[in-house]
């Protein structure tokens, strides 16, 4: 009985991933995900629903829960570095931006959750906000 307790210990041990490992698994697939992709979806404003496309070139994990994501948004022909925080509720990534000025486009807040090629979260600026939501195109 007690060679079956040790065993079973054991084994349960092995089995366990490692936290560390795990979270780097993770963020390389997020980075991965975001690299040389198109965010294809929609947008709300109140009632109106409009086709939206963000293209990011590049995507970094730059230390903790900071990233720089390298993106064309909308119809600006710029493509801008964004600073975000990335936090993980589990396998799934939420991405947040608070309070971010973009080069002639405003101040921007978003909580954007990613997770299998799909993507949905909110968004706002001093004027207005909605929803958002789509797939990962590459």
């Amino acid at each position: 009985m007690r060679c079956l307790m040790v065993l079973l210990v054991l084994l349960a041990s092995c089995s366990r991933k490692d936290p560390a490992s795990e979270q780097a698994r993770l963020e390389a697939e997020f980075e991965k995900m975001l690299t040389n992709a198109t965010l294809a979806g929609k947008f709300s404003m109140g009632e109106r629903v409009s086709e939206d496309r963000y293209q990011i070139s590049k995507a970094t994990h730059l230390a903790g829960d900071n990233w720089l994501i390298h993106a064309r948004i909308g119809k600006h022909d710029l493509s801008v570095p964004v600073p975000v925080k990335v936090r993980w509720a589990g396998d799934t990534a939420v991405l947040m931006l608070t309070d971010v000025g973009l080069p002639g486009m405003g101040t921007y807040t978003a909580r954007v959750l990613f997770y299998r090629n799909q993507y949905a979260g909110t968004w706002g600026s001093q004027k207005h906000g909605g929803e958002m939501w789509g797939r990962i195109e590459h």
